[in-house]
């Protein structure tokens, strides 16, 4: 059995989970590990909580899958109303598929379908940013940083887009002049065959977990609607409230025209993705062509992973912003737990914002070192590269918390005394 980005046989043996509740992982052996990655950040409201299994167990009585082509289903109905309520205007359509990576072809197409549409179909290339992450996808990976990303050893063979800089570091920090004077150039250098900029908004996931500035945000919604370029934001690991934020952009105050969402919107118990537009562009792909969105998943809109999904939205904004006052404390508690790592030789930066916690090491992470110290701790954590970063689930106490901090301190001192 192959496991993701791991050889065959692999390096390390994978943990047997038998059951999880709450924030635990329960393993084979008897033993409990807090998990402190809330399953790749979607599981934020923790394992087996009992309205979301309650809204899966109601949804099986009905039907488990149904085709949505020429069909439809209330639950998808109900979470396409819900989404569209949510999220910033003036997104107003949504298109259903069965992953994030998927939801970023979707959204790449939708880009490009409504340049034909609007008469623009030299417009074929997108512009985005070095240290990005969008999926493992062909098309997505294209739109990864083609040098120091994941899918580097793909170059040469993946579409070929534009690459501006990485946005400076520094949620807090100020528009960096410079860096926007490049990406301004860059933009218009190449505006007459771009269709579109795509971005993840004030977070760069699995490509560093970096943060950046609002204001660069703000520059891309300027610049694109300055040359007539779509702009696609992709939430897929910031959405529902991972940022402080239900959506990353709301802190730069911008909406875009594409915004694609996964990961934690069915709290971690199926896979699903939303691709969500605005009417214009909804409009400008069905006059082209086609006279359609050339996609259509299997498994879209599965009518049990919109079911759960609904309960898992239901329960974020169920008591107004209580989900704000959980990331804020979770924030809090990573804050003064992680503090204890500039203590480490050999680290280079800690960060936090919302509910994620960063320690980034000046050496690669010796992985078995490090996950083995954070077992030992009673925690799972998953370093890569050079970072041991934790994304909590939202309902995680401070007692847990701490110990998250601690083991991911002492995963990074296990990897320095090894390097």
């Amino acid at each position: 059995m192959w496991h993701p980005y791991a050889p065959l046989p692999a390096a390390l043996p994978p943990l047997p989970v038998l059951s999880a509740s709450g924030v635990r992982l329960e393993l084979a052996d008897g033993a409990q590990l807090i998990d402190g990655m809330s399953s790749w950040w979607c599981a934020i409201h923790g394992y087996r909580h009992p309205a979301l299994d309650e809204a899966i167990q109601r949804q099986l009585r009905d039907v488990a899958h149904v085709m949505f082509g020429g069909l439809t289903h209330e639950p998808g109905v109900r979470l396409a109303q819900r989404l569209i309520e949510l999220t910033p205007a003036p997104l107003s359509k949504v298109f259903f598929a069965d992953s994030g990576s998927v939801a970023v072809e979707v959204a790449v197409k939708m880009c490009l379908q409504a340049q034909m549409g609007a008469g623009h179909g030299s417009r074929s290339r997108l512009l985005t940013v070095r240290g990005g992450y969008h999926g493992d996808t062909f098309g997505a990976m294209a739109l990864c940083d083609p040098v120091n990303g994941m899918h580097h050893i793909f170059d040469g063979i993946l579409r070929s887009h534009v690459f501006a800089p990485r946005p400076p570091d520094g949620f807090d920090a100020p528009l960096d002049e410079e860096w926007a004077g490049g990406v301004q150039a860059l933009l218009t250098r190449h505006s007459e065959e771009l269709a579109g900029v795509i971005l993840e908004p004030i977070v760069q996931g699995a490509g560093g977990m970096r943060f950046h500035s609002p204001a660069c945000v703000r520059l891309m919604r300027q610049l694109c609607d300055e040359h007539g370029l779509l702009l696609i934001l992709d939430e897929i690991a910031t959405g529902f409230g991972r940022t402080g934020a239900l959506f990353a952009c709301e802190h730069a105050g911008v909406s875009p025209d594409i915004m694609c969402l996964g990961k934690a919107l069915t709290g971690g118990y199926l896979t699903l993705a939303a691709t969500l537009c605005t009417t214009a562009v909804a409009e400008a792909i069905s006059v082209g062509q086609a006279k359609a969105l050339m996609h259509g998943p299997t498994f879209m809109g599965n009518p049990l992973a919109c079911a759960v999904a609904l309960a898992s939205i239901e329960q974020l904004t169920e008591v107004g912003d209580s989900w704000r006052e959980q990331v804020a404390r979770i924030e809090a508690g990573l804050r003064e737990g992680l503090e204890r790592a500039w203590d480490v030789n050999g680290v280079r930066d800690v960060r936090v914002l919302g509910a994620i916690g960063v320690i980034e090491l000046e050496h690669e992470v010796e992985i078995a070192a490090a996950t083995a110290a954070a077992v030992r701790r009673g925690v799972w954590l998953r370093p890569f590269r050079n970072l041991i970063y934790t994304m909590p689930a939202y309902v995680m106490n401070e007692e847990d918390l701490a110990s998250v901090a601690a083991a991911a301190v002492e995963a990074a001192r296990a990897s320095a005394q090894l390097s």
